[in-house]
C-alpha cells in the first residue's frame, strides 16, 4: 500500500497523509500528480507509513552545522591547506546537509530549515548573495566561487580578511559586511535555493533561512573610506531586490515558508530603525504574496514598541520568540500579539546543554493556546542550536547521573516534537515521565551544592575588591622591578599545537604514554617556546601553554562542579571549534593548577614569564552554565577559585600573571537598561582575582573581538595593570575611544596584527599600526603585541610575523630616542 503527503485545500500549514482510495473519495492519483482527490493537492508520493503523524506543529530556528566529529571543520582544513578538492570538501558539506534534513524529518519536525549550513558564516554567506565584496579582493562579477568567498573570511597573502565580531551575546563570531553608497549590490550566490532543491529532492520540504534585510544592514559597517555617519539604512532599496530575485526562484521552486532572521529587533533601537522594518516588508509583500513568512527573534526579550512593529509588518505570517532568554516576551503576547497569525514559541533552549522541563514547558504552552489558538501555536527552539552541542549520543564516557540532566541538539529536537505532540494529544507519557526524574534528580544531587563555597561567595559582596595602591603608582614600582624597555613586546598566550604535540596529550590522556614521558616531552616544548622568543628578542615571555587543550576547558578539568565531553563541540567561528566545560555545581580549587608549568618556564630564562590564567567571567561564558542559580554567583566561585591560583603564582616567584578576560564584553545583555548591573559583577569578580598581590606582580589581561568602545569605562574600572587587546582586524576602531578624550593611564597593547589569518604582515605595516596608536597614547603605556593567542597558527607563519613586530618595535624606539 502507498500513502500520499497531501496539502489539504492549498493551505500550506496542513500537511496530511491521506490513501488515495480511503475516506470515501475516489481518485486517481499518478506520480506526477496530475491529479488528485477534491480538495486535495498532490505533493509527493512516499512510503507508508510516515515517521509521524506530521501535522504536529514543530520547528528548528537552524542546527549546527559543523557535525557530530567535526567533519566539516577537518574537511575546511584540509582543503585550506591543499590536501583536498572543492569537490571533496562539497561532499562533505552535501552528506552533513543531508543527515540533517533526514534526522529533523524522521523526528517528525514539521518546519525544517534550510539555508542554515555555511562553509564560514551565516553573515558572509548574505553578503556573498548580495555581491557585496569589498573591492580588495577583485572579485570580477559572477557567482561567487571559494577563492573569494574565503578570502574574505581569513584573507590571502595579499589582502586581509574582513573584520569578525561577536555574534550578539554569543562567543560565535561573524564576518561585518562592508558597505557603503557606492557598493554595487547583485544575486551572486545562489546557495539558499540550491539547498532548498537539494533538500526537495531527498523528499525534505524545508523552510529556507535568511539574515533579514534590516538585521543586515544593522549589522554591518561603513566601509573604509565611507564616512562614520553613513546611514547603512539607506542601502535598503538596494538589497531589497536581490531579497526579491532569491523569494522568486524559491516560489518557483516549490517553498511555501521563508523564514528572515531578525535578532536585532531584540535591541534598543530608535524609530528610524524600526521604521526600515515596516518598510522592508512592505517592500518585500508582493514578491512574498503565495508564501508564508515568517520573522524569527532570538536571545532576548522584544522591547514594547518593537513588539509592536514586528507583529504589525504586512505580510508577514507568523513569529519567533525566545521564550527561555525573553520570558517577558509571554506578557506582551498574552496582551496584544495579532489573531490569525502563528506564534512559533521557542521553549526549547537553544544556547544551552540542560534537558528541557517538559512539563514546565507543556504548561507554558497551553497557556498561549488560549491566546493564539490550537491551529496556529508551533513548538520551537529559543534561537539556532548552532550554539549547543550536536549529539549526546556521543558521550559514552560521560558520567551517567549527569548524562541524564542534559539535552544537545539532536536531542532538544526530539523535545521540541515531543512538546508538538504533547499538545495535539499525543503524550509520551514514558518520556514525560523519564524526564521528570532527572529533572527531579537534578536538584537533590548531593554533588550539585557545596555550602562552604556558597557560604565564600557570600561573604563577597562586603566590598569592592580593589587594589589599595592606585595603577599609576603600582607601574612606577612593576618598572624598577621589570626594567622593560618602551614599547615592551609580548603575546597573548599561546603558541602553535602541532599534531605531535596533539598526540602527546592525546596519548597521556588515554594512559597510553606515563606521566614522566608527558612531562618531558611538554618541558621539551616549554623550552623551544623560551628559546624562540628569546631568539626574537621578546621582552615578556609565555610559556607556549603546550598542556592546554583549551583555554576555558583546561582549568574546568581541575575545578571541582565541572563535568566534560568527548565531542561536545560548539562553533565559534570558521573552522574553529571549541568544547565548553558543563558547570553543573558549585565551583571550588582543589589544588594548584598552573604553578608548576609556570615556574618550569621562569626557570629556563631571566626574562620575565607571564603566569597566564583564564579569568572568572570569560570561564563562565564559555561554558555551559547551571541554570538553576543567578549566574553572578557561580561567576563569584570561580573568582575565588582563581584568586587562590593567581596567589599561589606569585608565591612562585611568577611577578607577571595575566589574567585572560576575553569574554567580558560577549556576556553583555542586549538590552542597555540591564548593563549596569551585569558589568558591575563582572568587574568585580576581575578585581576578586587579584586583590591580594603585591604592587610589584603586573597583572595583566586580555579581550577579544567585539565593540569594547561603549565599555571602556568599566574596562577602566577592572583596575589591570595592562590591558591587551584586539584592534587589527576593526581597522583601529578602538583607538577612536581615546581620540575621544578618554584617559587611560594603565599600560595598554592594541593587537599589532591579526592571528585569525594566514596572512603575515610586513614590518612597515606593523610599524604604521604602532605609530597610529602612539597618536592618541602615551609612549611609556604601550605595548606591542599580536590581536590574540598564536594556537592556531602554524610555526611557518608565527616566526617571520613575531620577527617583523619585534623589528618594528625596535624601529620606532630608535626613532623616538633620536627625536629627544
Amino acid at each position: 500500500m502507498q500513502r500520499f503527503l497531501l496539502r489539504e485545500g492549498g493551505d500550506a500549514d496542513r500537511l496530511c497523509w491521506r490513501d488515495s482510495c480511503r475516506e470515501g473519495r475516489e481518485a486517481s492519483v499518478n506520480e506526477e500528480g496530475n491529479k488528485s482527490p477534491p480538495g486535495l493537492i498532490f505533493i509527493r508520493k512516499l512510503p507508508f507509513p510516515p515517521p509521524f503523524y506530521r501535522t504536529m506543529a514543530s520547528h528548528i530556528v537552524g542546527y549546527p552545522r559543523m557535525g557530530p566529529k567535526r567533519e566539516l571543520k577537518f574537511a575546511l582544513e584540509s582543503f585550506w591547506d591543499g590536501k583536498s578538492s572543492a569537490d571533496d570538501l562539497q561532499k562533505v558539506a552535501t552528506d552533513l546537509r543531508s543527515s540533517i534534513w533526514k534526522q529533523m524529518a524522521d523526528a517528525g519536525i514539521k518546519y525544517i530549515p534550510s539555508n542554515t549550513f555555511s562553509y564560514y558564516d551565516q553573515v558572509l554567506d548574505t553578503t556573498a548573495m548580495l555581491g557585496a565584496v569589498p573591492s580588495r579582493y577583485n572579485w570580477n562579477g559572477g557567482e561567487i566561487g571559494f577563492d573569494t568567498y574565503f578570502s574574505m573570511a581569513r584573507g590571502n597573502a595579499s589582502v586581509p580578511a574582513m573584520e569578525m565580531t561577536k555574534w550578539f551575546d554569543t562567543n560565535y563570531h561573524f564576518i561585518v559586511p562592508e558597505l557603503g553608497p557606492d557598493v554595487k549590490f547583485s544575486y551572486a550566490s545562489h546557495k539558499a535555493v540550491t539547498e532548498y532543491k537539494e533538500a526537495k529532492a531527498l523528499g525534505v520540504d524545508t523552510v529556507p533561512v535568511f539574515v533579514g534585510p534590516v538585521s543586515y544592514l544593522l549589522l554591518s559597517k561603513p566601509a573604509k573610506g565611507v564616512e562614520k555617519t553613513f546611514d547603512l539604512l539607506s542601502l535598503l532599496d538596494k538589497i531589497l531586490p536581490i531579497y526579491k530575485e532569491v523569494i522568486a526562484e524559491l516560489k518557483e521552486a516549490g517553498a511555501t515558508w521563508i523564514q528572515f532572521d531578525e535578532a536585532n529587533l531584540v535591541k534598543d533601537l530608535e524609530a528610524y530603525q524600526l521604521e526600515a522594518f515596516t518598510k522592508a516588508y512592505s517592500g518585500l509583500q508582493s514578491a512574498c504574496s503565495g508564501l508564508n513568512v515568517l520573522v524569527a527573534t532570538y536571545f532576548a526579550d522584544v522591547p514594547a514598541e518593537a513588539f509592536k512593529t514586528l507583529t504589525s509588518l504586512p505580510g508577514v505570517a507568523g513569529f519567533t520568540f525566545d521564550l527561555v532568554r525573553g520570558a517577558k516576551t509571554l506578557d506582551l503576547i498574552k496582551s496584544s500579539f495579532p489573531s490569525g497569525k502563528y506564534l512559533f514559541a521557542g521553549v526549547v533552549d537553544g544556547r544551552n546543554i540542560w534537558a528541557n522541563d517538559l512539563t514546565g514547558s507543556l504548561s507554558v504552552l497551553e497557556s498561549l493556546e488560549g491566546v493564539v489558538g490550537k491551529d496556529k501555536l508551533v513548538v520551537s527552539t529559543s534561537c539556532s542550536l548552532l550554539h549547543t552541542a550536536v549529539d549526546l549520543v556521543n558521550e559514552t564516557k560521560l558520567d551517567d547521573e549527569i548524562k541524564s540532566w542534559l539535552a544537545f541538539a539532536a536531542q532538544k529536537v526530539v523535545e521540541v516534537n515531543a512538546l508538538a505532540k504533547a499538545l495535539a494529544g499525543k503524550k509520551d507519557e514514558a518520556y514525560f515521565s523519564a524526564n521528570a526524574a532527572a529533572q527531579a534528580s537534578r536538584k537533590s544531587s548531593p554533588r550539585v551544592t557545596n555550602e562552604a563555597v556558597q557560604k565564600a561567595a557570600a561573604a563577597l559582596r562586603g566590598s569592592d575588591h580593589r587594589r589599595a595602591t592606585n595603577v599609576s603608582s603600582r607601574l612606577d614600582v612593576q618598572q624598577k622591578k621589570l626594567n622593560l624597555p618602551i614599547l615592551p613586546t609580548t603575546t597573548i598566550g599561546s603558541f602553535p599545537q602541532t599534531i605531535e604535540l596533539r598526540r602527546v596529550r592525546r596519548e597521556y590522556k588515554a594512559k597510553k604514554i606515563s606521566e614522566e614521558e608527558y612531562v618531558k616531552a611538554i618541558k621539551e616544548e616549554i623550552s623551544k617556546v623560551v628559546q624562540l622568543q628569546e631568539e626574537l628578542d621578546i621582552d615578556v615571555l609565555v610559556h607556549g601553554e603546550p598542556e592546554r587543550n583549551d583555554m576555558v576547558e583546561y582549568f574546568g578539568e581541575q575545578l571541582s562542579g565541572f563535568a566534560f565531553t568527548a565531542n561536545g563541540w560548539v562553533q565559534s567561528y570558521g573552522s574553529r571549534c571549541v568544547k565548553p566545560p558543563i558547570i553543573y555545581g558549585d565551583v571550588s580549587r582543589p589544588k594548584a593548577m598552573t604553578v608548576f608549568w609556570s615556574s618550569l618556564a621562569q626557570e629556563m630564562t631571566k626574562r620575565p614569564m607571564k603566569g597566564m590564567l583564564t579569568g572568572p567571567v570569560t570561564i563562565l561564558n564559555w561554558s555551559f552554565v547551571r541554570n538553576d542559580q543567578p549566574r553572578f554567583e557561580t561567576c563569584y566561585q570561580i573568582a575565588l577559585a582563581i584568586k587562590d591560583e593567581v596567589e599561589d603564582l606569585e608565591k612562585a616567584g611568577i611577578t607577571v600573571i595575566q589574567i585572560d578576560e576575553a569574554a567580558l564584553r560577549e556576556g553583555l545583555p542586549l538590552r542597555k537598561a540591564e548593563h549596569a548591573f551585569y558589568l558591575d559583577w563582572a568587574v568585580h569578580s576581575f578585581r576578586i582575582t587579584n586583590v591580594g598581590v603585591a604592587d610589584t606582580t603586573q597583572i595583566h589581561t586580555h579581550m577579544c573581538y567585539s565593540n569594547f568602545n561603549d565599555i571602556i569605562h568599566s574596562i577602566i574600572n577592572m583596575d589591570a595593570d595592562v590591558i591587551t587587546i584586539e584592534n587589527s582586524r576593526s581597522d583601529e576602531k578602538l583607538l577612536s575611544v581615546f581620540r575621544e578624550g578618554v584617559k587611560y593611564g594603565a599600560g595598554i597593547g592594541p593587537g599589532v596584527y591579526d592571528i585569525h589569518s594566514p596572512r603575515i604582515p610586513s614590518m612597515e605595516e606593523i610599524a604604521d599600526r604602532i605609530n597610529k596608536m602612539l597618536a592618541v597614547l602615551e609612549t611609556n603605556i604601550l605595548w606591542v603585541n599580536p590581536d590574540c593567542g598564536l594556537k592556531t597558527r602554524k610555526y611557518g607563519e608565527v616566526k617571520p610575523a613575531l620577527l617583523n613586530m619585534v623589528m618594528a618595535a625596535k624601529k620606532l624606539r630608535a626613532e623616538l630616542a633620536s627625536a629627544k
